[in-house]
């Protein structure tokens, strides 16, 4: 395992272009089992969990061209396997979406539990709904494996909860299963709409894309296309606090406005010096005030993938801030290291904290327990005063490419070590 170095206290100043949205990319790239004739994808971010998953697809009889490259041509097998390398399905919990092609192609899948950030919280309750509801029959004795000996079925059904994964296994059994699905309580993200403009392109009919309430047409098969990804709004997002909590200036090139309308919104309520045009937004160094409360939702209200990065801005911010996410507690449990940077912070509950700032940190050891919490104490330690050693940085890795080179490219004094 590898650690990053940061000798903090720097403004970080230049421009970063932000790569294809990761959360896109990884139901893009499952879609492609959906045909045998090539689907080709550009602007693929270039990170480990989309690396984990071309493993996978590889192990189940795929063709990958352009590993490594933003760009990606994939061509499934005539009959791919149903049983997914089991200790990949663990690195990657985008794996839970092979069950949606494997049912449509192959009859049934064997899928071990899948892994990511906090796999033991979050419930597959609603996934399991939708594909049952398409006429998917769980295997007995096995935990996560379910056949479809008469084929998937056109249904209409109500989803639990508004699951960005549930609504993506949804659309991907449903393309190809006979008759008519209505999908309601869908989650309308805009990597749902990307799944879902890819699918169109794929010869699937879908209508609603976007709404909660999403209709889909079967067809009897699918062939090939080509996708270009819409830029990331989180790493975006990610960069502009990135800016502001040491005080720098960054131009975040890549993402569209409306995507990032949500996270630039609560920026400006903050009054950090803000400017988005069409493909831009730049961060400038100035005052940063609290919010008083900061609440995450789903779309199109703040995301919960950028409650971490904002709760350290929190603590530069002028005044005291009530952060809550309701989606996941161990976000904020992660966030407690902040306290020995000297933060004043005080852990409400599993999903509440409140921050008062501003207040100067200092460096310490800090330890990247997922994600998105692991980018914002990376944002921290180049906040912080002194040295931090952040990691292990194959955690951040997941979703973030070339960190370290890019923080380099800013004026950051990192290294990488082990």
């Amino acid at each position: 395992m590898s650690v990053l170095r940061v000798q903090g206290g720097r403004r970080l100043e230049g421009a970063v272009t932000v790569e294809g949205n990761k959360n896109a990319a990884l139901p893009l790239i499952v879609a492609s089992l959906l045909t045998t004739e090539a689907v080709t994808l550009h602007n693929v971010p270039r990170i480990s969990d989309v690396d984990v998953l071309l493993d996978l697809l590889a192990g189940l009889g795929s063709s990958i061209e352009g590993r490594g490259t933003s760009t990606l041509v994939l061509r499934a097998a005539a009959r791919p396997g149903s049983m997914p390398d089991a200790h990949l399905v663990g690195r990657v919990r985008a794996s839970m979406l092979l069950m949606g092609p494997l049912l449509a192609r192959v009859g049934e899948v064997h899928l071990a539990p899948p892994g990511g950030d906090f796999p033991s919280r979050r419930t597959l309750s609603t996934h399991v709904q939708a594909l049952t509801a398409l006429g998917a029959r769980a295997i007995e004795g096995e935990a996560h494996a379910f056949d479809a000996p008469e084929g998937l079925r056109g249904a209409s059904f109500y989803l639990d909860e508004a699951s960005v994964t549930a609504t993506e296994l949804a659309l991907l059994a449903a393309v190809t299963a006979s008759g008519e699905t209505e999908i309601r309580h869908a989650a309308t993200e805009p990597h749902v709409v990307e799944l879902c403009q890819l699918l169109v392109a794929m010869g699937a009919q879908i209508d609603g894309a976007g709404t909660s309430r999403v209709r889909v047409h079967g067809v009897s098969h699918l062939h090939g296309a080509t996708h270009t990804l819409r830029g990331d709004y989180i790493e975006a997002g990610t960069w502009a606090v990135i800016a502001a909590v040491t005080r720098g200036a960054i131009d975040v090139r890549g993402a569209q406005p409306e995507d990032l309308e949500p996270i630039v919104s609560v920026l400006q309520r903050m009054q950090v010096p803000c400017d988005v045009d069409d493909d831009r937004v730049r961060i400038s160094a100035g005052p940063c005030v609290a919010l008083g409360r900061l609440v995450t939702g789903l779309w199109p209200a703040f995301p919960s993938d950028m409650v971490s990065l904002f709760t350290v801005l929190a603590t530069q911010a002028q005044g005291r801030t009530l952060i809550h996410d309701w989606m996941y507690e161990l976000r904020l449990f992660a966030l407690e290291q902040l306290s020995g940077m000297r933060a004043d912070i005080f852990l409400c509950d599993s999903h509440r904290m409140v921050v008062t700032g501003p207040t100067p940190l200092r460096g310490r050891h800090l330890d990247t327990r997922d994600l998105r919490s692991g980018m914002a104490l990376i944002a921290a330690a180049l906040a912080a005063e002194g040295e931090s050693v952040v990691g292990p940085l194959e955690t951040v890795e997941r979703g973030y490419a070339h960190v370290v080179e890019r923080l380099t490219a800013l004026g950051a004094v990192v290294s990488r070590e082990g």
